[in-house]
């Protein structure tokens, strides 16, 4: 009988390949910004969170009816075609006296399209079911870029990488700033739809409209925002997490794992399948790491709410494609998350999740009008991202079937981050991966796949 909590091994490899072409993808026909034009971007969109590039991985095997240069070409076309309505993909990011960034377009932009191959087979590369930090070079980075280095990069790089076998993968790196995981959802699905389609397809219609989300004159902050509270760290927690070189751990956790700890909260509370896997999750962490001290350290629990069906007044238009989340936060101080209970545990990230209303977002966009956070603040933080609800696989079918594989790559780079992503065809099953320092990872192992 399969386990419902079954840890999945990823190959260490090394996947050699040569870059034959890096070439600009300009929209195929005029688009409404001149040169020297501008678009605003909302504090949601600069905030320091969203200033990153989000990598995915695509992997496709061949089908025998395309050979790869003919859907490069293809992907090519389609690509251009769809950055007509897509327009601020093709400029570039830049910072204003105030220190906030700003969409402009200028000669000699658009995208970057990246053509590679490989001597490897699909088959090489192992198990193409989980997120495996060997695949990095197959999403281009520039010779010795800066990290987290947004401004004056293409907004969307592209790289196929041709396999031996006649497979390939496609790699994009898309910049946070320009949408968020349901906007970049979008993004792609038009993409796909207009190669597969062979003909511009769009829907919903993107939209733009960041105004929407202008701050409040003068800003009103109601909350305090403890999601971006720098905590002057003196305990051995993150100290550990950052002299460390953490390792990434992927679980497959079945329907009927996910359900039972929902069960745990109690029969008068309702709480979500999120809210009760991140409480376990969280709980599995902190007690991974072990001898953390002192006992009444303050714990954060972070993760994003999409806040679109929240959004009212006025409302978001359906095909708008900014950043529309907020940061959630459940604090506990390691006391309560190693002594409590499970459903105390619960009862945190379901008040938080809960708390994330209009009036949150609307203050959130003003904290950051008068406070512009310039660091992401790590101390005693977990990060839960949640891409169980984006249709990854079936948003990628560019004509030649949906992916093996669809979704992100390392997690290592960020070593307090776990990601919920979905498994194609799996039953409701959901794949956790984690980051750890490599003392802690069996402990977790051994926790996480105890039902409390």
């Amino acid at each position: 009988m399969t386990p419902m909590v079954q840890e999945l091994d990823f190959p260490q490899l090394q996947i050699p390949l040569t870059i034959n072409s890096i070439s600009p993808i300009l929209p195929s026909s005029p688009i409404p910004p001149s040169y020297g034009d501008t678009l605003y971007l909302s504090n949601l969109d600069d905030m320091i969170g969203s200033r990153v590039f989000t990598p995915t991985m695509y992997f496709y095997r061949s089908n025998g009816k395309m050979d790869v240069m003919t859907i490069i070409n293809v992907l090519k076309e389609s690509l251009a075609s769809v950055l007509v309505p897509y327009y601020p993909f093709s400029g570039r990011l830049r910072e204003t006296k105030e220190g906030k960034l700003e969409v402009f377009f200028g000669p000699k932009q658009g995208v970057l399209l990246v053509e590679a191959c490989s001597e490897m087979t699909i088959l090489n590369l192992g198990d193409l079911t989980v997120p495996n930090p060997a695949w990095k070079n197959l999403v281009y980075t520039f010779p010795n870029e800066e990290q987290y280095k947004v401004i004056d990069m293409p907004l969307l790089i592209a790289q196929v990488t041709r396999f031996s076998c006649g497979g390939f993968s496609l790699g994009l790196r898309v910049c946070h700033c320009l949408c968020d995981g349901v906007g970049a959802m979008q993004f792609l699905s038009a993409w796909a739809s207009t190669a597969r389609l062979n003909k511009l397809t769009v829907n919903p219609k993107p939209c733009w409209d960041r105004e929407t989300l202008i701050p409040n004159d003068p800003p009103l902050i109601q909350y305090p925002h403890i999601e971006f509270k720098r905590i002057d760290d003196a305990s051995s927690f993150t100290r550990r997490l950052c002299l460390v070189k953490p390792v990434q751990k992927c679980y497959r956790v079945t329907r009927d794992f996910q359900a039972h700890l929902k069960t745990l909260v109690g029969p008068n509370i309702s709480c979500t399948t999120f809210d009760a896997m991140a409480a376990h999750v969280w709980r599995s962490w902190v007690k991974a790491l072990i001898n953390v001290s002192p006992l009444d350290y303050e714990l954060r629990l972070t993760f994003s709410v999409n806040c679109r069906s929240r959004l009212t007044n006025p409302p978001l238009k359906s095909g708008f494609y900014g950043n529309a989340v907020s940061m959630a936060c459940a604090t506990s101080n390691v006391s309560g998350i190693v002594n409590g209970s499970i459903s105390d545990t619960i009862c945190l990230v379901r008040n938080a999740r809960l708390l994330v209303s209009e009036a949150y977002l609307r203050s959130t966009i003003d904290y950051i009008q008068v406070n512009r956070p310039t660091k992401l603040e790590f101390g005693g933080k977990l990060t839960i991202t949640q891409w169980t609800r984006f249709s990854m696989y079936e948003s990628a079918d560019f004509g030649w079937g949906k992916p093996i594989y669809a979704g992100p790559i390392d997690l290592t780079p960020t070593p307090q981050v776990c990601v919920f992503l979905p498994q194609d065809d799996s039953d409701g099953a959901m794949l956790v991966c984690i980051c750890l320092p490599e003392d802690a990872s069996h402990r977790f192992t051994d926790i996480f796949c105890l039902l409390n």
